[in-house]
């Protein structure tokens, strides 16, 4: 019974966290700002699946670019989309401006699916859009490192989470996308 009712304490506590505490119910409820610092109203991507990537330009992951891109390519012609949010969380990775991640991702890696501003993934300053991924009561938690992938369905509802070790073109990640055709 101690153990239960600890269990129990410990799960109260993560949720009452003022720092997973969101009011949002889907991902389309939020505008963030573009790599270019203009709004984007996330409720454009109604009917889309979404892959939500935070990306780092100085990361031992940071080819992933690479397979994104070709994964983008693949599907976004049956309305799915990738958001790239840089974030500087883990060693200082994604060190540059705004300018200088936009001119990194097209010139190295032909990145042509959005990115959006520079923001946090964690900590006292997680970015609001972060708050509501990672309290997904199923799919949520900390954010690791870099490159960890949220799946979201055409709602604005999280519907798988994905390592950042997981290969953009895994046949898993594959196969989760092309489910929500």
């Amino acid at each position: 019974m101690k153990k239960i009712l600890s269990l129990f304490t410990m799960i109260f506590t993560a949720c009452s966290n003022p720092q997973y505490d969101v009011k949002e119910k889907s991902l389309h409820e939020f505008i963030v700002k573009d790599i270019d610092g203009k709004e984007f109203k996330l409720e454009t991507l109604k009917g889309k699946t979404v892959l939500v990537v935070n990306v780092a330009s100085k990361c031992g992951l940071t080819k992933q670019y690479t397979d994104l891109q070709k994964l983008y390519e693949n599907y976004k012609d049956k309305d799915f989309v990738i958001i790239g949010f840089p974030a500087n969380n883990f060693m200082g990775q994604e060190p540059g401006t705004n300018e200088d991640i936009k001119t990194f991702c097209s010139t190295k890696y032909n990145v042509d699916f959005p990115m959006m501003a520079k923001i946090s993934v964690k900590g006292d300053d997680i970015a609001p859009i972060y708050k509501f991924l990672v309290s997904d009561p199923k799919h949520g938690g900390k954010i690791k490192w870099n490159f960890d992938k949220f799946l979201v369905n055409k709602e604005g509802k999280i519907i798988q989470r994905f390592s950042p070790r997981t290969k953009p073109l895994d046949n898993k990640l594959t196969k989760a996308i092309t489910d929500t055709f």
